[in-house]
């Protein structure tokens, strides 16, 4: 899949080229481990790249900026025959995906996402996710999810938002995910009735926002990555639900 320049500055495109999935990583290493934080087995200091076995097996959808010759955004996207060739997806080693592998619908994960800091808060990440719904509709795609973070690995800190989304926002169980190992944690930490709602929203991550106003439910429990320091809840969204709308800039 390639597509013609969709603005003044960017270009979107499937990556062709080794270079290319190179450029996508080092993306994700400046974003994920110099700007966030994070570590884990993958990241490979010596080269600024963050990858794991999965790079692979997937396809990186790439936003380009050709004045620069830059990749500046990227999303990683794995089809169910993808990851039945790598033994599984991703979202497998946080989650357990029985019911969504089980529904008989053409499966999308969406892993990650992230825009370099001078290509946030305009128009670059409404030009990725226009690629995620040209690739979603060429691949006749029904369902689409991935993990989803909230910076930091306090459950206790992030009691009201977990909460939240697990009283409003709770997939149905034929396409719920559950968090499971030692990390799993439980998101029904506070009643509902006892909620600050107001308060619980200002803690949610701006993507995860914008995938809850798509539509977005969330699975059972959260999962706790320390390696990424992050909080990590499980969202699914229904394809045909989805608007050609901008999302946030960085998901795991």
């Amino acid at each position: 899949m390639n597509k013609q320049p969709t603005g003044p500055r960017y270009r979107v495109k499937i990556a062709q080229t080794e270079a290319e999935v190179i450029a996508a990583k080092r993306l994700r290493y400046d974003v994920f481990v110099r700007e966030l934080g994070g570590s884990g087995d993958g990241v490979d200091h010596d080269t600024g790249q963050e990858q794991d076995r999965f790079d692979a097996h997937c396809d990186h959808l790439l936003l380009i900026d050709p004045v620069h010759d830059a990749v500046v955004g990227v999303y990683r996207l794995m089809q169910s025959a993808q990851a039945q060739a790598n033994g599984g997806f991703y979202s497998e080693t946080e989650y357990d995906l029985s019911a969504l592998k089980s529904s008989g619908r053409e499966m999308l994960e969406l892993g990650r996402s992230c825009l370099h800091p001078a290509h946030r808060g305009g128009t670059a990440m409404h030009l990725l996710w226009n690629g995620v719904l040209d690739y979603v509709q060429h691949h006749q795609i029904d369902i689409l999810f991935g993990v989803a973070s909230f910076h930091g690995t306090d459950t206790q800190a992030l009691a009201q938002p977990l909460s939240l989304l697990h009283h409003a926002h709770l997939a149905p169980k034929p396409l719920r995910a559950i968090a499971r190992g030692p990390q799993a944690q439980t998101m029904n930490l506070i009643p509902k009735d006892a909620l600050d709602r107001r308060r619980a929203m200002i803690q949610v991550p701006s993507l995860i926002k914008a995938y809850l106003r798509l539509g977005g439910k969330v699975g059972e429990g959260a999962f706790v990555d320390h390696a990424f320091n992050t909080t990590d809840v499980c969202l699914v969204l229904d394809a045909a639900a989805l608007p050609q709308q901008q999302i946030g800039w960085a998901n795991r």
